[in-house]
């Protein structure tokens, strides 16, 4: 045979291994969100057979990781189990092929239960299995946290202005995901236009619309909160109108470090018109009047109307009588010129831009040579390439002319109160009247002054000066809080208004008023002063309007809840009145309320003698409505010692202007009637009886279950007895306390029985007590008393009731005997010198952990007796329970030899057997079981059947021969004697027969017949002598 040259066998192993099969699919763990379209490819290699592959794809889902489920297939409809047999037929689950070894799992819809591990399985084409035929890979299904919200609305804006949307994008994916954020604009049905992004790489870009705009910084994105982000285009085109929206994607990283989009989502849109700008402008001049008097301000106001004014270069120039008074540029700083600089300087004037469309020209305080025409000019300048302004075209309006007038001097003051006679803390206006009415810009001073009653001196209360400050008299510094004054701004009026009127502001007042002129060197003069009238105002007491709820109630309530009280106030003097509220409780068995607490009118708490006493002051809580009209009083943890009848006192304070409190009125409300209880006894123990019987070193478990009780938070306390036979009363066995401290009675502590119990609180209200290894002295009637305590409002424990559950009547017995010993008996004949065994066999016992005592007997004859001789027993072994063998009888020693066989089986063997040793043998049981306390005590005792045994001499004669083989002796012995009986019957049948046959009884010859009576056989049981055989003739009848 030739071999093949090495190139040869490399291509063939090659070729091999290039044919061995291999499926890969997507790598995973893959996370999707719930709801969206995935997709999981899958391709196979090295395969033999078709081009055109089948693909299967099975799911192990979390709950049953082992177990395959059948999704869709490439080559059988009938593939999918139950639960994919709709989606697939929906085309919800779909397979795409991508070429003939590779295809593509379609799942539109993702629902949660589609997480767990895929497997992608080709069937094979090949001519033997080499190689892979499926892999497996895990989708983790998540839920969609992404939110992109935007406010929808409606925006008019104008060419060139500015546009701001925000967009507010948030998720809560557990697993690392990036965010991408775009804003689109879509006219109509055209297809979105992408204005502005921001990848999941936080790389911004603008879309091939708005590039350039972006690279000049008028298209902007940016990020103003923690998840808003905002859009801003300056310079609006008439081309920017249309929708605006923002969509935003979350991104996960796969394990193959390839981006997907788990969701993407848009918000709503909104919609922006932008009208296109005319560049047309006009200007108009406006002021408020056009006669003023001396010192009076004067505004000219040149108002710009023009679109997109604020991305427009506009210059101003004011003019007077065609004069130029200033000038502002495009950067609106303005330029006066000489005089009227220096009247800008002293304040006098003021050239300035109110804002892009509106330019003021303002004079504080005109003159004379003021009047004149006024006018403004306006001219659009255009900014050039190196930054100079060139102008184009400029527009004035209308001259607007004014008239200034000389101020006169004659005037008169009067003084005037509509309220002579004002309530105790209330308000009260003075007001001093100046005719004619000067303007505001007029220098008028206006002095008020008071005269207090039962004084005659006036002294200057305040003052309003002439350059509109307020200066206060020294010696009426108390005012200051409570007065304020005030000038009204279309005359020099002014008005005195006194707060919280008291006894101190009772007096008369009157004003005085002063007229002024400021010249040009700053310097006043006084043109003229007028004084007014006198005007008296009294100050009256508050007539109290108090009034608090008389209603009666009755309260009843368990011990531990709150006790409500409350105290209503249904009128008041004054929204400003403090009250004063004293709580009072009245026992039955005292003359008068006791005081609980006092609230004073500050909200200082003082707690009253009851209180003090009672130990109150941990249980007391006051409240008060924030409309101030309800006072609360709640006593936590009521008690029952806090029963009676309460009420409230109510007073009433106010506020005098002086800050003094002082107490107007009082009154008293209606009672509340509170009984307070212990909560009613629910406390039911389960009065079931039950007998329950066992077996001595059983387990047994008593049950003691609260079926309702008073209280949740209540503690119980459960304790045993039993009532054992022969005692005249119930013994304490265990007792739970309701700290859940285990004592144990007399009946456990004095015994063993402490050892064996067990007591446990499985659940709430059930309580269990096992004894185990139970004996007969744990029998009894057995019974639980369940004590209920509940916390008083002290915080003392106190028993609220007690219940005694039903008998459980315990019997504990020990096993019934089932003892039984093999009675058979048999015959065994033996050799002289030969051994022979004596069985004990035990059928059954009565329990597993039974010990045996075993003792054999020995049943002869006694020495010297006839046939009916009488029998002695002998014992031969006996053996313990605890294995202890008795002491061997001297002709037996040496010669026994014990076996246990098995736990049930015991032989006990006669070695060197003598003749002597024949006789009657029997074994003799018993069954002894250990009690739960370990001591041992005979549960029965069972005799076996008799073994004969003959013991033969080894020089025996023919008779101890035939009597040793009981074959032989029944051969030799018995089988003919029912034969010669039978033969002796036919002889006599037939000589009856011939007797018959004669004329007479008798015989011929006259010889009477003979009677052949039944043989006798007489059989020695033992076989120690051969049976005898007789033959007695007969009488003669």
């Amino acid at each position: 045979m030739r071999t093949l040259r090495p190139e040869l066998a490399s291509l063939l192993l090659l070729g091999m291994a290039l044919a061995q099969r291999q499926v890969t699919v997507q790598e995973g763990p893959l996370y999707r969100t719930e709801g969206s379209h995935i997709t999981l490819w899958c391709r196979v290699s090295g395969y033999q057979g078709p081009a055109e592959q089948n693909f299967q794809w099975s799911i192990y889902l979390p709950s049953a990781p082992e177990r395959e489920v059948q999704i869709v297939s490439t080559a059988d409809p009938s593939f999918p189990y139950a639960i994919y047999t709709q989606r697939v037929r929906s085309r919800e689950i779909y397979v795409e092929r991508l070429q003939g070894d590779a295809a593509r799992l379609h799942i539109t819809e993702l629902q949660d239960r589609d997480a767990g591990e895929y497997e992608c399985h080709t069937p094979t084409t090949d001519e033997r299995y080499f190689g892979s035929y499926s892999a497996k890979m895990s989708l983790v299904v998540i839920p969609d946290s992404l939110r992109v919200t935007a406010v929808p609305q409606t925006l008019n804006k104008v060419e060139r202005d500015s546009l701001e949307l925000k967009c507010e994008v948030s998720k809560s994916t557990a697993q690392h995901s990036h965010v991408s954020i775009a804003w689109y604009r879509q006219r109509g049905s055209e297809p979105p236009v992408e204005v502005i992004s921001l990848s999941r790489d936080f790389v911004l870009r603008a879309g091939s619309t708005y590039a350039q705009r972006q690279a000049t910084g008028d298209v902007r994105l940016d990020k103003v909160g923690e998840t808003t982000s905002k859009l801003t285009i300056y310079n609006l085109h008439p081309s920017d109108q249309g929708e605006f929206y923002c969509e935003a994607a979350e991104w996960i990283q796969d394990p193959d470090k390839s981006w997907y989009t788990m969701t993407r989502k848009r918000s709503q849109g909104a919609i922006v018109n932008v009208q296109a700008t005319d560049k047309e402008f006009s200007v108009r001049l406006e002021t408020e009047k056009r006669v003023y008097t001396v010192g009076e301000p004067v505004e000219f106001r040149c108002i710009l109307e023009a679109q997109n004014v604020p991305d427009r270069y506009f210059s101003i120039s004011w003019a007077f009588n065609s004069s130029l008074i200033a000038s502002l540029g495009p950067n609106a700083v303005p330029v006066l010129n000489n005089e009227f600089a220096q009247r800008e300087a002293l304040g006098q004037l003021k050239v300035a831009k109110e804002s892009d469309n509106v330019f003021v020209l303002k004079i504080y305080r005109l003159r004379l040579e003021d009047s004149g025409k006024y006018n403004c000019r306006v001219t659009e300048r255009e900014k050039t390439v190196t930054g100079d302004f060139i102008d184009k075209e400029s527009k004035r309006p209308k001259n607007i002319p004014i008239t200034v007038l000389p101020l006169k001097a004659g005037f008169a003051v009067t003084a005037i109160s509509r309220t002579p006679g004002v309530t105790y803390n209330e308000s009260f206006d003075l007001q001093c009247i100046i005719k004619p009415h000067y303007p505001s810009w007029v220098p008028v001073s206006v002095t008020w002054r008071f005269q207090p009653a039962g004084s005659t001196e006036f002294h200057d209360l305040v003052t309003f000066t002439r350059d509109g400050g307020v200066q206060w008299g020294d010696r009426y510094a108390g005012f200051r809080t409570r007065t304020a004054i005030e000038k009204a701004e279309s005359s020099n009026n002014v008005r005195l208004s006194i707060s919280r009127a008291s006894d101190t502001e009772a007096g008369k007042y009157q004003c005085v008023a002063e007229l002024w002129r400021k010249n040009y060197n700053s310097s006043w003069t006084r043109l003229a002063d007028r004084t007014s009238n006198l005007l008296e105002i009294r100050v009256l007491r508050p007539v109290t309007k108090l009034q608090v709820s008389k209603s009666k109630r009755s309260i009843t309530l368990v011990e531990n809840r709150p006790i409500p009280l409350n105290c209503s106030v249904k009128s008041q003097t004054s929204p400003d009145s403090h009250f004063a509220v004293l709580w009072y409780v009245h026992k039955p068995s005292d003359a008068d309320g006791k005081l609980i607490l006092k609230t004073t009118h500050s909200s200082a708490f003082e707690y009253g003698t009851y209180a003090e006493e009672e130990g109150l002051r941990g249980r007391l809580q006051f409240e008060r409505s924030a409309s101030g009209g309800l006072f609360s009083l709640t006593v936590q943890r009521a008690e029952v010692r806090d029963s009676g009848s309460y009420y409230c006192h109510v007073e009433e304070w106010l506020l005098s202007p002086n800050h003094a409190w002082y107490k107007l009125a009082e009154e008293v409300s209606g009672r509340t009637e509170v009984t307070v209880k212990q909560p009613d006894n629910h406390l039911q123990v389960n009065q079931t009886h039950k007998n329950v019987t066992i077996l001595e070193n059983q387990w047994v478990t008593l049950e003691c279950l609260v079926n309702s009780r008073t209280s949740p938070a209540s503690q119980l306390s459960v304790e045993w007895y039993v009532w054992r036979p022969g005692h005249s009363e119930k013994e304490a066995v265990a007792q739970l306390s309701r700290q859940s401290i285990l004592r144990y009675g007399e009946v456990a502590a004095l015994g063993d029985l402490r050892n064996r119990l067990h007591l446990e609180s499985p659940s709430p209200g059930l309580y269990l007590l096992t004894i185990q290894n139970a004996t007969v002295q744990d029998s009894g009637a057995y019974d639980c008393r369940v004590e209920e305590w509940l916390l008083d409002p002290s915080d003392r424990w106190y028993k609220r009731a007690e219940d005694l559950s039903g008998i459980i009547t315990l019997t504990v017995k020990q096993p019934d005997p089932t003892l039984q010993v093999d009675t058979a008996t048999s015959n065994l004949t033996v050799q002289e010198k030969e051994s022979f065994p004596l069985d004990c066999s035990i059928l059954s016992r009565s329990s597993q952990e039974s010990h045996f005592a075993v003792a054999w007997y020995n049943l002869r004859a006694k020495e010297g007796g006839g046939r009916s001789e009488e029998e002695e027993k002998e014992a031969v072994l006996s053996v313990g329970p605890d294995a202890v063998f008795s002491q061997e009888a001297s002709h037996w020693e040496g010669r026994l030899r014990f076996q246990r066989l098995s736990a049930v089986l015991f032989r006990l063997t006669v070695l060197q057997a003598g003749v002597a040793d024949t006789g009657n043998y029997s074994c003799r049981v018993e069954e002894w079981l250990a009690d739960p306390n370990g001591v041992w005590y005979r549960l029965a005792e069972e005799e076996s059947g008799a073994v004969t045994v003959h013991v033969q001499d080894t020089g025996s004669t023919l008779q101890s021969v035939i009597c040793s083989n009981d074959a032989l002796f029944y051969f030799v012995f018995f089988y003919p004697f029912p034969i010669f009986g039978i033969l002796i019957i036919t002889i006599l049948l037939v000589r009856f027969k011939s007797r018959n046959s004669s004329k007479n009884s008798e015989g011929k010859n006259g010889v009477p017949l003979l009677w052949i009576k039944e043989p006798h056989l007489n059989y020695s049981p033992t076989c120690l002598e051969p049976p005898v055989l007789s033959i007695h003739p007969g009488t003669i009848d």
